[in-house]
């Protein structure tokens, strides 16, 4: 399907939306909007065009973190079945990716019948839950081997919970539990394989795109502040600081995006845990120098500002820290030596 629309068209005006408003009569409509005007239809990663992809998915993060991960859920959902099954159609509305496997929540396979599975169990942080028609599930199966399963979601089998999201940021995603007792679905692909497929890191590139952009969308502030002509001298060097995260964050995004396309059936697994811790710092560079520039005042008066601000640590923290960074480094701890050279 072309893109009718440009992008920019369709999000405007929901950037600046007040903050306060409900999350079933604010995603849904843009939703519908973005796949109706073929912006769901984001190139696949590996495919050439990972950079365009990831740029859309910056673009939307830059207006609304909690539109972005329901959008990016939903591609990587048709990324995924395009991959493990590929020739089928994609499916029709929106569906999202659970696959958050929490020590406190957990889905089994608790019985098959011919191509038919029922899932049985809790799965936390479902984005979306309320909103979406279906969703791609991990679950456990009979040999306790990770199996992604496709679910529609309007089943009398799910029951969805409004216990486990406290958060203020990222409070209008929708990220809830959901209780599986009985659901059917369909086996995606073989147990494992949602893992083990290049796909699953070339995908988790695209989640460092949405940090980025969200970053970029309140730098922009701090860079309209300076074209003033009475701004605080001392927001010119805050604004020098910004460049420069942004500038390395954003270099090393194309070139993961390059690496992707070049080595399109390789793990990506290095390429892409390093592009997240570097994006990750940039994040946290521009959100400290942002806020020390501009005050109190978009934080409080700002809708636009004042979400990303208040979404993006919640969402940044789909990073795991020190936990990624050692990963890495056991990763980097097996590769010649000559892997720095320039």
């Amino acid at each position: 399907m072309g893109r009718s629309v440009p992008l920019e068209n369709l999000l405007e005006t929901f950037s600046s939306r007040p903050v306060a408003r409900a999350a079933e009569t604010d995603l849904q409509p843009v939703m519908q909007a973005l796949a109706r005007n073929g912006w769901a239809n984001l190139p696949m990663p590996g495919q050439g065009r990972t950079l365009e992809r990831w740029r859309a998915l910056a673009k939307i993060a830059g207006c609304d973190l909690a539109l972005v991960k329901l959008f990016e859920g939903h591609t990587d959902a048709l990324a995924i079945l395009a991959e493990l099954e590929p020739g089928q159609a994609s499916p029709s509305g929106c569906w999202g990716v659970w696959a958050a496997e929490p020590p406190f929540a957990r889905v089994t396979i608790s019985d098959r019948q011919q191509d038919q599975v029922y899932l049985q169990g809790r799965k936390a942080w479902c984005s979306g839950a309320a909103l979406l028609d279906g969703a791609l599930v991990t679950a456990w199966d009979e040999q306790q081997r990770p199996q992604m399963v496709a679910v529609q979601l309007q089943q009398p089998a799910i029951r969805i919970s409004d216990e486990g999201w406290q958060a203020v940021g990222m409070g209008s995603s929708a990220s809830l539990d959901v209780m599986f007792d009985g659901a059917v679905g369909r086996c995606i692909g073989a147990p494992g394989e949602y893992l083990s497929r290049p796909g699953f890191w070339q995908g988790g590139g695209g989640i460092a795109a949405c940090w980025y952009g969200a970053a970029c969308g309140l730098a922009h502030y701090l860079r309209e502040h300076c074209t003033k002509p009475h701004h605080d001298v001392h927001a010119d060097v805050h604004l020098g600081a910004v460049e420069v995260a942004l500038g390395a964050a954003a270099a090393s995004l194309r070139e993961t995006a390059n690496w992707i396309d070049c080595n399109p059936g390789q793990s990506a697994e290095i390429a892409v845990r390093r592009v997240r811790a570097q994006v990750e710092v940039a994040v946290h560079e521009v959100l400290a120098h942002v806020g020390r520039a501009l005050g109190a005042t978009p934080f409080c008066r700002n809708s636009h500002f004042a979400r990303l601000a208040a979404d993006l640590p919640v969402f940044l923290r789909q990073s795991h820290a020190e936990k990624d960074l050692a990963a890495l480094g056991e990763l980097i701890a097996t590769q010649p030596s000559s892997g720095w050279l320039l």
